[in-house]
C-alpha cells in the first residue's frame, strides 16, 4: 500500500498541476440509476468527494450531503461549485480523513458513495474506514463502491477484490450485486443490514 503521506502528496500535486482525469464533472450513470430507487430525500455521504460533482448532483435531488476529502484544493473547489449551483445549504464539505469518520459530526446516513477512495487505503485504514462507516450508516442504507481491481492498479498496489469487500463489510452489510468482468474498475452495491430483498 502507498503510505498515507505519499498518497496525500501524490493527489495534492495532481490537483495542483492539472485537472485529474477522474474529475469529469459528470455523475456516473450507475449513481443516477441508484437514485431512481432511493427515497426523495435523506442524508448522503461521499467519501473521497474530490471537487464535489456527485455531492452537487445529490443535493439537487433534495438530499443533504456531506463530502469528505483529504486534499484541501478540491474541497475548496467543491464549496465554490456548490454555491454556484445553488445547493450550498444542502452540502457540507470536510477536509478530513475517511479513516477517522467518528471525529466529524456526520448525521445518520441513508446513502454512501466511494469512487476510488477505499481501494487505496492501507489494511488498517480500510478497517478503520469500515468501522466508521458502519456507525454512520442507518439500517437499510445503500453503499456504492467503485474500485480498481488489484491487477489493474498501475503498479501502485491498490485495488479491491470481492473477497476483500466481504471481509471488510460482511458482518454488517449485504452485498446486493457487483460487476464481475475484466474492466479495470468495478462497481459494488452493498446495503446495511437488515437486508430484506
Amino acid at each position: 500500500m502507498i503510505h498515507q503521506s505519499m498518497r496525500k502528496l501524490f493527489f495534492s500535486l495532481i490537483y495542483h498541476f492539472q485537472k485529474p482525469r477522474w474529475d469529469t464533472n459528470q455523475t456516473p450513470p450507475e449513481v443516477i440509476e441508484q437514485f431512481k430507487q432511493l427515497p426523495k430525500y435523506g442524508h448522503a455521504l461521499d467519501l473521497g468527494c474530490g471537487t464535489g460533482t456527485n455531492c452537487i448532483y445529490m443535493a439537487r435531488l433534495g438530499w443533504q450531503v456531506t463530502g469528505i476529502d483529504f486534499i484541501k484544493k478540491p474541497i475548496r473547489k467543491a464549496r465554490k461549485k456548490a454555491k454556484q449551483a445553488g445547493v450550498a445549504e444542502n452540502t457540507h464539505f470536510i477536509h478530513g480523513d475517511v479513516t477517522q469518520l467518528d471525529q466529524y459530526q456526520i448525521p445518520p446516513t441513508q446513502f454512501a458513495l466511494d469512487m476510488g477512495c477505499l481501494h487505496g487505503l492501507s489494511p488498517q485504514g480500510r478497517l478503520d474506514y469500515a468501522a466508521g462507516l458502519n456507525k454512520i450508516l442507518e439500517p437499510g442504507a445503500v453503499y456504492m463502491i467503485l474500485a480498481f481491481q488489484p491487477a489493474e492498479s498501475s503498479g501502485l498496489n491498490i485495488g479491491l477484490t470481492i473477497e476483500e469487500i466481504r471481509a471488510l463489510f460482511g458482518d454488517h452489510f449485504c452485498i446486493l450485486k457487483y460487476e464481475d468482468d475484466p474492466k479495470p474498475q468495478l462497481w459494488y452495491w452493498l446495503k446495511k443490514k437488515p437486508c430484506a430483498v
